[in-house]
């Protein structure tokens, strides 16, 4: 190698493919990681049943309900489930909770469809149901297209019914119309992000009327009468409920090759499933381990089943107190992995990246040293002595990684949980998974990104 040469390898920053610095064992371990992961993605649609899911897997690893009146030890695992919707998963470590803990802090809501509080109605003999989109979408993604219905009906009574209809062979799917092309002329002069507005987005759920009915509304009627005979729901109940119209799709192999996923809700169950099996498999550390699972993320984090609320921090000081240490010294200490995605270069797209400071797809996990918009507005700005270490932490236990921003300075920009969890004066930086296609029906990841987010979650409460 020619002196040059050698000084750019030395001195030059080139993030590589990772198949370039992986084993074909390692390659292979990953293919089959990415297997449980989209069994995962199929099954596990809305934050609900990640939950679910999450609570169910780690009671089977000896995971047991947090009581804030008991005390732990070295070793104990704990969860503390958070009124269904979001989830903290904790591995006492060896050092007093005061020393700080370790935290990777995922989101398992996902953009979609809700229904209005008040939504099925009859139009030309067809039933419909009105929705309120979540989060930040493309509409006219989301007609024509296969959809679930998820979520929860609690009744007058109190009781509740789970629903998901949609996802199993024989279920019926639901589905948003659209103008056909002959008649859209009109439609088409619109601009792209008005070319299907929100009230457009009505649900056809049924067309035939009630048997024996010549009043109004008699498919309406057949509906209702459906839903009271399988669940024994009144209209009434939907003021009580939380019902979400997902994409009906499994999650697939993308490419010949079979290296990349396609899936509804990548953004961003694909670093909270990393970081809920870096938490099963991560032993029992120095430092107390703690994996959430949090809600809202997608609408700012509010409510108190997000990350803009207390309960993190409240379970966090309740853990010192139990060892008899401060609570605001413990978060004083700790650090976190904002485990959230970025935007993964789109050749198709190019004119909004910014080539040096983004992120590639199959390159690894993205540290995203701070997100926000415009001036860096909205964002936590990792300090560069904490960048330093998350940097030393992957070099030095083979975790693929490469920096990234949210695409060009004042083309867009976006924000994550990172900056709530520094307002608790703990260090945080946001890492994850590069994501063609973000906040579409369909996403796109790569097995090998999937898979180097678990190896550095994993070294990150471990080393």
């Amino acid at each position: 190698m020619r002196k040059n040469e050698e000084l750019r390898e030395k001195l030059f920053y080139k993030p590589e493919h990772a198949c370039k610095r992986m084993s074909d064992d390692e390659i292979k371990t990953a293919d089959a990681f990415a297997e449980g992961y989209k069994k995962f993605m199929t099954d596990c649609k809305i934050e609900r049943e990640v939950v679910e899911f999450a609570v169910d897997l780690a009671s089977k690893n000896g995971y047991v309900a947090f009581d804030n009146k008991a005390s732990y030890k070295a070793g104990d695992k704990v969860i503390y489930n958070n009124r269904g919707k979001s989830v903290i998963f904790a591995v006492i470590g060896k050092r007093n909770v005061e020393e700080g803990v370790r935290i990777a802090a995922a989101h398992i809501d996902s953009p979609r469809l809700d229904l209005k509080p008040n939504p099925l109605y009859e139009d030309a003999e067809l039933a419909l149901l009105k929705t309120h989109y979540y989060g930040g979408i493309k509409k006219y993604q989301w007609t024509a297209i296969p959809l679930a219905l998820h979520g929860v009906i609690v009744k007058a009574d109190g009781s509740s019914v789970k629903v998901n209809i949609g996802e199993n062979a024989g279920d019926p799917k639901f589905v948003v119309t659209d103008l056909l092309p002959h008649l859209g002329a009109e439609q088409m002069k619109r601009t792209l992000s008005e070319g299907i507005k929100g009230e457009e987005l009505n649900i056809l759920i049924g067309s035939r009327p009630f048997k024996d009915d010549e009043e109004s509304e008699s498919v309406k009627l057949n509906i209702m009468n459906i839903l009271f005979e399988k669940y024994g729901i009144v209209e009434a109940d939907f003021l009580s409920a939380e019902l979400e119209l997902v994409p009906a799709f499994a999650a697939d192999d993308i490419g010949f090759d079979r290296s990349l996923i396609g899936a509804y809700g990548h953004d961003d169950k694909c670093c909270a499933y990393p970081g809920l099996m870096a938490i099963m498999d991560c032993g029992t550390p120095e430092y107390t381990a703690l994996t959430v699972l949090a809600d809202k993320e997608e609408v700012g984090s509010e409510g108190n089943t997000g990350l803009n609320s207390a309960f993190l921090s409240y379970f966090i000081c309740d853990l010192a107190r139990m060892q008899g240490g401060v609570g605001s010294t413990a978060l004083s200490n700790s650090r976190c992995l904002s485990a959230d995605v970025n935007a993964g270069f789109d050749p198709t797209f190019p004119g909004v990246y910014e080539r040096m400071n983004t992120a590639f797809v199959n390159k690894g996990i993205v540290v995203t040293k701070y997100t926000g918009s415009r001036g860096k507005s909205g964002t936590s700005d990792a300090s560069a002595e904490f960048m330093g270490s998350v940097r030393r932490l992957f070099d030095d236990n083979g975790v693929v990684w490469q920096i990234g921003e949210l695409g060009k300075v004042d083309e867009g920009g976006g924000g994550t949980v990172a900056r709530y969890v520094a307002y608790h004066n703990i260090d945080v930086v946001d890492v994850g998974i590069p994501v063609l296609s973000m906040h579409a029906p369909y996403e796109v990841i790569s097995k090998l990104d999937l898979y180097m987010a678990y190896k550095g979650f994993l070294a990150f409460f471990t080393k």
